[in-house]
């Protein structure tokens, strides 16, 4: 049967049940919206912004598991797009973009020319470093095996983002169409040609398990990509082990579990850092241990606890190989599962109360951790807030306050979810990410952590919230510019601070009324309004209009516990290792908190 190629595209989108889609039109990418808007099965989501497309395609499936795929055209609809590519390479995150692109007589002809046609540019060489495949489609012969092969990569192994670029000319044309290739939705294999997991793996593990008075399971982002939530939990349980997580694995567990002492890293929780210190075994689940999570001198991160990796890639392996004393390279579900099956509790009592104790003593909000006249203090808010949101709440951060102060502080029941981009990190991923969450299920209600800076860098994806009427709460930080930046200037440059503030040369809009504008019901919560936080939280989350909400905190709060340079009599500054976090504790509270062992710089560093 003959098909036209555009519609084809959307036959594919149809055929694998990728029902959403994020796009913006262009000349050069005509055909396929026409294609799929007749066709009626895919949604488009019409964005101001093509890296917000693909963030909030890679959102949508963060949230529900499922695929979708990021519409952009020729030109600058594709280099727009490229952030968003990165930022989704950089996690981890399945997606499909595809790009419209000039004619194919431009691409034969001008090969290797800078720009061809009107706008034309190589998009597939451009990202072919920051996804798993990317092609640009020359022969409509073979769009239908180059669509099929795209979904297959996009999901196998690591999970990553695709490209199919499309001439302009070759959307229209007509080809034969043979029967799909389907395969199931949700599709998730381990390996194209996976190790197998030996039994020797397993016992190693039983046996550090056996061998370990002070064990310690360490869930990271591989855990969600394997979509091994429920297998984590059982083996939690199971195991009976203290357990901690990274931030990009932050809702695994609730925080009521008896098994979940937090999240460790640089500015993570200090309870957790204090557990993954003390550890003798430490089986980490899915993480690459970023300098954020182990710490900025990785040689000072456990020295005296053996550490199984269990990770898809070997690379994240060899980055750090030193400190691990084994290496698993599987699928997280699949080595849980085997796992599972032989696995016995490894709880030690003595242990377990120590890490109860350390979780009592160093409660996740410390004593600077409060309002201050004029101002809010970021982590408390989140803290307190956390107790007012729905149950089944969905939580995306951008960078900054947001990021920080909400990974921080905020607690989890069982069915929330929470995610931002870790990896890249880029300002700006609230928004999208939000919206692209919000399409997952309109019953669950969406909460945004952003903060002024963050806000400006996909404002337009507001009127988008609108248009669809989602219903996402936006909280935006007001602390007058870039605070991390200030915090960088001030340690780098004695407070001489310069394109960060108002004062500075940076100005940022009235958000209250940039969203009554635009339609939005908006609040703002200053220490006055401290007292009418419960009120204020019971109406926010009363209905499902979209709302933007200020709180001004302090503009030179400090992010704080954090793990920081120490300095030396010399002059010079050397990384802290993660039990010494700022502001420093008493000597004699590290002593009681690290009973198996000091390290010499802990013995060294002053403290006020």
């Amino acid at each position: 049967m003959s098909i036209k190629i555009s519609d084809l595209v959307a036959e594919f989108l149809e055929q694998h049940e990728i029902k959403v889609v994020f796009g913006i039109i262009g000349s050069a990418n005509s055909h396929i919206f026409d294609s799929i808007t007749k066709r009626g099965y895919t949604q488009i989501v019409c964005m101001h912004h093509e890296q917000a497309c693909v963030m909030a395609a890679g959102a949508y499936y963060r949230t529900s598991g499922r695929l979708s795929a990021a519409l952009v055209t020729a030109g600058a609809g594709s280099s727009n797009a490229i952030t968003g590519v990165v930022s989704n390479w950089a996690d981890s995150i399945p997606c499909i973009i595809i790009s419209g692109q000039e004619q194919t007589f431009h691409l034969t002809k001008y090969d290797g020319m800078r720009m061809f046609g009107i706008q034309g540019f190589s998009a597939t060489k451009a990202v072919k470093d920051i996804t798993k495949y990317a092609q640009t489609i020359m022969d409509e012969n073979t769009v239908q095996d180059a669509l099929e092969y795209a979904y297959r990569v996009t999901l196998c192994d690591r999970p990553g983002p695709v490209w199919l670029d499309f001439p302009f000319d070759l959307q229209a044309k007509q080809v034969e169409q043979r029967p799909w290739n389907l395969l199931p939705i949700g599709y998730r294999p381990q390996y194209d040609a996976a190790p197998v997991l030996i039994q020797q793996d397993l016992d190693y593990v039983q046996k550090c398990f056996k061998e370990a008075k002070r064990p310690v399971i360490w869930g990271g982002h591989g855990v969600r990509l394997a979509r091994a939530k429920d297998e984590f939990r059982q083996l939690v349980a199971k195991l009976q082990v203290p357990t901690i997580l990274t931030w990009s694995a932050i809702d695994l567990l609730s925080e009521d579990n008896p098994y979940y002492f937090g999240r460790a890293g640089v500015q993570g929780q200090r309870r957790a850092n204090f557990i993954i210190q003390n550890a003798d075994f430490i089986l980490v689940l899915g993480s690459r241990l970023s300098l954020l999570q182990a710490g900025y001198d990785i040689t000072k991160f456990n020295p005296n606890a053996k550490i199984v990796l269990v990770d898809i890639d070997s690379k994240e392996w060899h980055k750090y190989h030193e400190i691990y004393d084994h290496y698993i390279q599987m699928d997280c579900k699949y080595f849980i599962n085997e796992y599972l099956r032989q696995a016995d509790s490894a709880g030690n009592l003595g242990w377990l109360h120590f890490c109860q104790k350390i979780k009592t003593l160093y409660p996740i909000l410390e004593p600077y951790h409060t309002h201050k006249e004029p101002y809010v203090d970021s982590y408390k808010f989140i803290h307190d807030m956390s107790g007012y949101l729905p149950k089944n709440a969905i939580i995306t951060t951008d960078m900054g306050t947001g990021l920080l102060s909400g990974h921080y502080s905020i607690t989890l029941t069982d069915k929330q979810t929470m995610f931002t981009s870790l990896g890249l990190g880029e300002m700006g991923y609230g928004l999208p990410g939000a919206i692209g969450a919000a399409f997952t299920d309109r019953d669950r209600m969406v909460i945004c952590l952003n903060c002024d800076g963050g806000m400006m860098m996909n404002l337009q994806e507001l009127q988008t919230i609108i248009h669809h009427k989602l219903p996402i709460k936006i909280f935006v930080f007001n602390n007058d510019g870039y605070l991390m930046i200030k915090h960088t200037q001030k340690l780098l440059f004695k407070g001489s601070y310069n394109s960060v503030d108002a004062h500075t040369g940076l100005t940022l809009p009235d958000y209250s009324k940039l969203g009554q504008a635009l339609g939005f019901k908006t609040y703002q919560i200053r220490y006055s309004e401290v007292g009418s936080l419960p009120y204020i939280w019971n109406s926010i989350f009363s209905d499902n209009e979209p709302v933007i909400c200020e709180v001004f905190m302090d503009p030179e709060q400090n992010f704080y516990p954090k793990v920081k340079g120490v300095p030396q009599d010399d002059g010079t500054i050397v990384p802290a290792s993660l039990e010494e976090m700022t502001p420093l504790l008493p000597y004699e509270d590290i002593v009681n908190a690290m009973p198996w062992g000091l390290s010499e710089r802990s013995k060294t560093i002053k403290r006020v």
